[in-house]
């Protein structure tokens, strides 16, 4: 989150079995921490390793009163929904004014000399070898597409900044293979809320 703050109220949306909202949890004291997901089967992973509170959720359409968190993450999820406009403009208006959304997703390396190796391993190794450890390669033939079509750092920024958003900001992390979005919550009343 940014340096020195505190958030109280969190939402983590597409929490699968909890791991970042755990993260969330530890490191920020005293938050009150909700894990969101709309796939049950990942849901009551997260309550098997002892997470609550749990919401069955669609990132579409989030059942929260507008303002009510201090942060929104989403790590690894936003890149599969259906809308990600919807998704990002729900994600302000369940934030207060000036609150903070941290997108983490996979991306593409901006170099060329380690985007091009790294999509031949996206689209060639890793579907094969995942389809051998787990019998389904076409999930992870799926990985490699999607993250081809997620927008990626100055587009990404935009996106995000059309949907509620200011002061986008992108860290690319492991050479561009993730990246970190981060942006506040615009004060406007463009959500009824101040």
């Amino acid at each position: 989150m940014v340096a020195g703050w505190q958030p109280q109220r969190i939402l983590d949306l597409a929490t699968g079995s909890g791991d970042l909202a755990f993260e969330l949890r530890r490191r920020c004291d005293g938050a009150h921490v909700t894990g969101a997901d709309f796939c049950l089967p990942m849901l009551r992973q997260a309550q098997r390793k002892g997470f609550a509170p749990l919401v069955a959720a669609d990132g579409l359409a989030l059942p929260f009163e507008s303002a009510v968190f201090d942060a929104v993450t989403v790590a690894f999820g936003l890149r599969n929904m259906e809308s990600r406009a919807t998704a990002l403009g729900e994600m302000a208006r369940v934030l207060r004014p000036g609150g903070h959304v941290l997108v983490m997703d996979f991306s593409l390396p901006e170099h060329p000399l380690l985007r091009v190796p790294y999509r031949w391993y996206l689209h060639h190794i890793l579907p094969r070898i995942a389809g051998l450890v787990t019998g389904n390669a076409g999930a992870y033939e799926y990985l490699g597409e999607s993250i081809e079509a997620f927008p990626r750092g100055a587009r990404m920024i935009a996106l995000i900044e059309s949907c509620g958003f200011e002061l986008g900001f992108a860290q690319p992390l492991w050479a561009g293979i993730v990246t970190i979005y981060t942006a506040t919550r615009s004060r406007a009343d463009r959500f009824g809320q101040n």
